[in-house]
């Protein structure tokens, strides 16, 4: 039986634990595992409240700015108890929650600051925790992105932490614009005045843009045994250089990647999506959920800057309670630079879209929150468009809704290292358009489980976008057996964890 520790931000196998992507796959990898007959820890940050029920395993003690400190292990229990899984949280006063999703600090003027501290603390931790044993002895440590490669400078550096060298480690990339960069020195969330012991290796550590500075993302890179992307595409992606905003590439660390690449150490597997387990939404349902979600949203105090605009949404959206529009398109995410750069930069083409809706008596749901930029420009958007519901908020129920309830969903990310949403309205027979980019190239196939969009240039692409679009609806309009046909392909493709955790035995755990 082989012994494994997932170290991640993220875990959506406990409850409130999840702000992206990277927390399904956290949740669905150790299952996997776990099928096989191989056991599987979890360890993440408590956040300051994800200890809170659960069982005290034993202190952390460590030295960090030259002064002790004490941590604690907590188990925690999962929302479904699975056989050689155990799931951890660290709890440490400074460890702290942020604003995004209870877990990252969205500070507008040093957004990392406090992240850099608690993740520093975390991994600390965490060290100590493998070396005291508290895991048992391990094969195979799997880091994800820069919040848990602190752990590979550590192991490699500091004098206290020599015994971790002895098991495999892998490092999974699952957004390289976030890199986590601090400054060496004269800073309270800097390298030297959280590690006062260790001799610094500026070179094998630095940003290049930034040489005065670590970055974490590159520490990951540079020391893991295996480096692994979350698709195939992405893999070819990140080994070249940006062109923003035309291409998203290695952004400044394409030269490790090529490298790691070389050295038989860099693999591209695809994630997947879970097919079990899935929650059990009705059909029908998606304009009520719309209403309570709203009606919940009014009641926050948090939201009240923004309850005249949930109100102007509910108004819209009562109009099709009992009037269903015939076309829905849909889309649910982070309201990011990364996932609607093309239609903030371009309002003229999202306008063009709405306009080719309301040909076909269709309607456009956005469901999110984000960059306040962002959710500016799209309530502003709602209120110049009729067609255009945008749900400023997250509710599970809505999202469970908007992906049965669908008849296109849209996708236009200017990068994307893997994409679950895509899969996620695949799973239910909803053809999906997507810029080809990463992941989205290598799940999507154009006229056959959806359509996609592509350009050499930034205008190309927009251009081609508004016509990919065009291209759907006429389709829809016109040939329903090819719709139909669409819609069972993409109900039929599968991306299973069985088949990418065989990729991931073979080449990343070496197993």
């Amino acid at each position: 039986m082989n012994n494994f520790l997932f170290v991640s931000a993220e875990n959506d196998a406990i409850p409130d634990c999840k702000a992206g992507g990277m927390g399904d796959v956290v949740r669905d990898v150790p299952r996997e595992i776990s099928k096989r007959g191989d056991k599987a820890h979890v360890v993440v940050p408590s956040y300051s409240r994800l200890h809170k029920n659960g069982i005290f395993k034993t202190k952390l003690e460590f030295s960090l700015r030259g002064i002790p400190y004490t941590a604690e292990l907590y188990e925690v229990i999962p929302k479904k108890v699975d056989v050689n899984i155990t799931h951890y949280v660290i709890h440490h006063p400074e460890i702290l929650e942020g604003g995004i999703a209870h877990i990252y600090h969205d500070d507008p003027t040093e957004p990392f600051f406090n992240d850099f501290i608690k993740f520093i603390i975390f991994c600390t931790a965490t060290a100590e925790a493998i070396k005291i044993g508290a895991f048992g002895d391990l094969d195979i440590v799997h880091m994800h992105d820069w919040h848990a490669a602190a752990l590979l400078f550590i192991k490699k550096y500091h004098p206290n932490y020599q015994d971790l060298k002895k098991m495999r480690y892998v490092y999974s990339i699952h957004n390289l614009a976030i890199q986590g960069i601090r400054p060496f020195y004269n800073n309270h969330a800097s390298v030297n005045n959280w590690f006062p012991e260790i001799q610094l290796d500026h070179k094998a550590l630095m940003d290049y843009r930034y040489q005065d500075c670590i970055n974490l993302m590159a520490v990951g890179i540079r020391l893991a045994d295996a480096v692994h992307t979350v698709s195939p595409s992405y893999k070819d992606d990140v080994l070249l250089p940006s062109r923003r905003p035309e291409f998203i590439g290695g952004e400044s660390l394409e030269v490790d990647l090529q490298k790691a690449d070389n050295e038989g150490r860099l693999f591209g597997i695809l994630n997947a999506s879970n097919y079990g387990n899935i929650r059990v939404a009705e059909k029908g349902l998606l304009y009520r959920n719309t209403v309570k979600a709203l009606f919940r949203w009014l009641q926050d105090t948090s939201k009240k800057y923004k309850a005249d605009f949930l109100a102007h949404t509910g108004e819209k959206i009562m109009q099709y309670v009992g009037n269903r529009p015939k076309f829905i398109v849909s889309s649910v995410a982070r309201l990011t630079e990364q996932k609607f750069y093309f239609l903030k930069r371009s309002p003229e083409a999202f306008e063009k879209i709405l306009v080719r809706l309301t040909k076909v008596e269709g309607i456009f749901m956005l469901l999110g929150t984000g960059d306040p930029d962002y959710e500016e420009f799209f309530r502003e958007m709602s209120y110049k468009h009729k067609n255009f519901i945008f749900t400023n908020g997250q509710s599970e129920d809505l999202i469970d809704s908007m992906y049965l309830e669908t008849d296109l969903y849209f996708m236009p990310s200017l990068f994307e290292p893997c994409g679950i949403s895509q899969m996620l309205a695949m799973r239910n027979g909803n053809p999906c358009l997507v810029h080809h980019t990463g992941g989205l190239k290598d799940t999507v196939a154009h006229m056959k489980t959806g359509f996609a969009f592509s350009g050499e240039t930034y205008d190309q692409q927009i251009k081609n976008m508004v016509n990919s679009f065009d291209e759907a609806l006429t389709l829809w309009e016109n040939d329903k057996p090819a719709w139909k046909k669409i819609q069972n392909n993409a109900k039929k493709a599968r991306f299973t964890w069985e088949k990418s955790l065989d990729e991931y035995y073979k080449s990343l755990y070496l197993l």
